[in-house]
Order: structure tokens, then C-alpha cells, then sequence
């Protein structure tokens, strides 16, 4: 096969480049071997594997933004570590008092919650997690030459509620950063998560609020115990004053792009452009992919740019362009960063940045069950009487 050399053009303005915020001291998180991501060892395995969410995912990201076509457009930013007084805008004070007195225990495979292990170096890499996605958004609330930013973080922090740690997730993240803003004088923020989990942490975080849409298209997983006691139905639409303002899109197994596509213009576009957002934010993982050990979505690299694409679009009509991005799941070490350059190169202009897909070739789906969901979903919301859904 002949090798294909990546054409480079002219970098745009650093004012139109897509800002990563990274710090190389987030790769000090070490969840351990062994069975998937148990840490254990049963005995009879020769070769006993990394827990899915390891350094190596990661370090490729790292590199493909470093290496790859899209390095032109891609301007650099140090993070730096949150502050206790960052984590109580989202968490509870008993909840990070015990994040930080498990900490001070040490040892090894510490266990916070099912598949989820705090080891030495993991609350410091938590820390700058969540304080690099702080920097991020106020990269962006500040104006600072440049309207696109992307976290580039782990641990990932979408399933951290409040008051508990959740799949491999101990501080929220982007709940972080939607209540920054909040605070910082945006009045309403939408959030749009596509891990292939539900996004249950952000979502209780901001149940109660109507100042927060929070979207998640996600697999059929339901809740896997008491630490994700949500299920990512449909009906677990929000409270009190936040009835209406949570929106679960439960996609069928194998969705793929068009599926995806379909959901993305039909009904989350829909939804942002009722709920007016001054800010945008995209919780992006990798694990909707066609290869990931730890989803069943097939999104391709080509999903991946249209969704980056339709994002882009989205910001430009709703918050004069600002978009923030937040690294979540993704567990295949090469194709979740391939996956992760095609959506950043959708939200360029023009997509400049086109890398081929190494792995497989995908013909087009014939199956379309995700539209009966789809359908379904919009003839709940409309029967719920929320003045947000009335005629969806």
C-alpha cells in the first residue's frame, strides 16, 4: 500500500486555532492491572492487562495533536492543579474530605467504587484534571485569542456525582467548568455529552437547575450499582426547577454514523436552539467507537468530524463561537486518537485537517432503529408538558 503524505496549508490565525490544555503530570494516575478493570489476578491468565483507563490513551492523543495534520491549528496551554475551594463549587466538603484523607492512606489499588482505584499519584492527577479544565474555561470566558478550547485531561470525571466517585471518574470535570461560568455571568450553559456512557454526574450536579441543559447520547447500559444508581432513561428528565432541562438519548447498540448524525440534527440541535445557551460545552469520548473494548456504538472517524462539525456550528449560532471541550472515555490506545483528531478537525472550518482511518473500511448501515428511539423520545418530551418540548 502506498504511503499517503498528510498535506499541511497555511495554519489559520491563533485566534481560530482549537486551545489544548494539557499538563503532563495527569499521566501520574496509575489504576493498575489485571482483569479488564477489576485489578484482579485470577490465577490462570499469563498476560493480565491494564485497566482500560491508563496513560497510554492518552500519550497518543498527546502525540497525534503534537505530530499529526492537525499540529498547525492546535495552540498549547500548561494546566495547573484546582484548588479545594475549585471542588466545592461541584462536591460536597465530606465528599472531598474523603478523596483527601484516602490520599494520605497510600497503598495500592485503593478502591473508591467499583473499577475505579486511587492510587499514589492519582488524587495529584485528579487535581490537575479538574484545574486544567478550569484554565480551559476561562481561557475562553476571558477572551484570550481564541474562542475553541480543549481539555485534554484524565482521570475523566463525567460519572463523578457530588457527594461520590463513579466509573473511574473521582471530580467532575465539566461540571467545573459549567458552574465557573455560570458564576462568571454565563446565564444559561448547554452540555453535550457523547461518551458512550451516561454523563450521570454532570446531570445531578445541575438536576435541579434550568440555568444547565445537560444532553447524553449514550448506550443502553442501565445502572451498574450504588455508585451509578442512574439509569439514563428517557424519564429521568430533571427536577424541581430543572424539570425539562435533562435529556437522556438512549441510542440502540451498533447507532454508528448515521445514527449519530440523525440524532445530533434532529433532536440535540433542536433542543440547544430551544434552551438559547451563551455557552457550549462538548464532554467528548472516544468510547462510542467502532473498536473500543468498553462500548458497542460504532462511531467511526468520520462520526466523530460530523459531530465535531455540527458542534462548531452550534457554537457559532449560540455563543459567539465558544466552545469548550472536555476529554472523557475512550480505551482503544490508537483509533480513540484518531477518533479524537477527526472531531477536533471538524470544528476547523473546512476541515483542513483530514487523516485516513487506519483500521477498516464501513459501508454505509441500512438499519435505522435509532429513528423509532428517536421518535419515541421526542413524543415523551412532548407529552411531559415542559414548555421547552411543547412541538418539538
Amino acid at each position: 500500500m502506498a504511503k499517503v503524505e498528510a498535506e499541511f496549508v497555511s495554519p489559520p490565525s491563533i485566534s481560530d486555532r482549537i486551545h489544548v490544555f494539557w499538563h503532563d503530570g495527569m499521566l501520574d494516575h496509575n489504576a493498575g492491572t489485571g482483569v479488564f478493570d477489576t485489578a484482579e489476578d485470577p490465577g490462570f491468565l499469563d498476560v493480565l492487562e491494564k485497566h482500560p483507563e491508563n496513560a497510554d490513551r492518552i500519550k497518543n492523543i498527546v502525540s497525534i495533536l503534537r505530530r499529526g495534520p492537525l499540529s498547525p491549528y492546535i495552540s498549547w496551554h500548561s494546566g495547573q492543579p484546582a484548588l479545594i475551594s475549585d471542588l466545592l463549587t461541584f462536591h460536597t466538603p465530606d465528599y472531598i474530605s474523603k478523596l483527601i484523607e484516602a490520599d494520605k492512606k497510600g497503598g495500592n489499588n485503593n478502591l473508591i467504587c467499583p473499577g475505579t482505584f486511587l492510587n499514589p499519584g492519582s488524587w495529584s492527577a485528579a487535581l490537575l484534571a479538574a484545574g486544567t479544565t478550569l484554565s480551559a474555561m476561562k481561557h475562553i470566558l476571558d477572551g484570550q485569542n481564541g474562542k475553541i478550547a480543549y481539555a485534554l485531561v484524565r482521570p475523566p470525571g463525567h460519572h463523578a456525582q457530588p457527594d461520590r466517585a463513579d466509573g473511574y471518574c473521582f471530580l467532575n470535570n465539566a461540571g467545573l467548568a459549567v458552574q465557573l461560568a455560570l458564576d462568571s455571568g454565563c446565564k444559561r450553559v448547554a452540555v453535550i455529552d457523547i461518551d458512550v456512557h451516561y454523563g450521570n454526574g454532570t446531570a445531578s450536579g445541575f438536576y435541579k437547575s434550568d440555568k444547565v441543559l445537560t444532553v447524553s447520547l449514550h448506550m443502553n447500559h442501565g445502572s451498574w450499582g450504588p455508585s451509578h444508581p442512574q439509569s439514563g432513561r428517557v424519564d429521568e428528565i430533571g427536577e424541581g426547577d430543572g424539570f425539562g432541562y435533562n435529556l437522556n438519548v438512549m441510542l440502540p447498540n451498533g447507532t454508528g454514523d448515521n445514527g449519530y448524525e440523525f440524532a445530533m440534527t434532529s433532536l440535540v440541535s433542536n433542543a440547544v436552539e430551544r434552551f438559547d445557551p451563551d455557552m457550549l460545552v462538548l464532554v467528548v469520548g472516544q468510547d462510542a467507537s467502532a473498536f473500543d473494548p468498553n462500548g458497542r456504538q460504532c462511531l467511526t472517524m468520520k462520526g466523530y468530524e460530523t459531530i465535531g462539525s455540527i458542534m462548531r456550528s452550534l457554537a457559532d449560532r449560540f455563543s459567539e463561537g465558544r466552545l469548550l471541550i472536555v476529554q472523557e472515555g475512550g480505551y482503544h490506545v490508537t483509533y480513540s486518537a484518531y477518533c479524537l483528531h477527526a472531531m477536533l478537525n471538524g470544528t476547523i472550518e473546512g476541515h483542513p485537517a483530514e487523516l485516513a482511518d487506519p483500521i477498516a473500511y464501513y459501508p454505509d448501515k441500512d438499519d435505522n432503529a435509532y429513528e423509532e428511539v428517536i421518535s419515541s423520545i421526542k413524543q415523551y418530551l412532548r407529552n411531559t408538558n415542559v414548555q421547552l418540548w411543547k412541538d418539538i
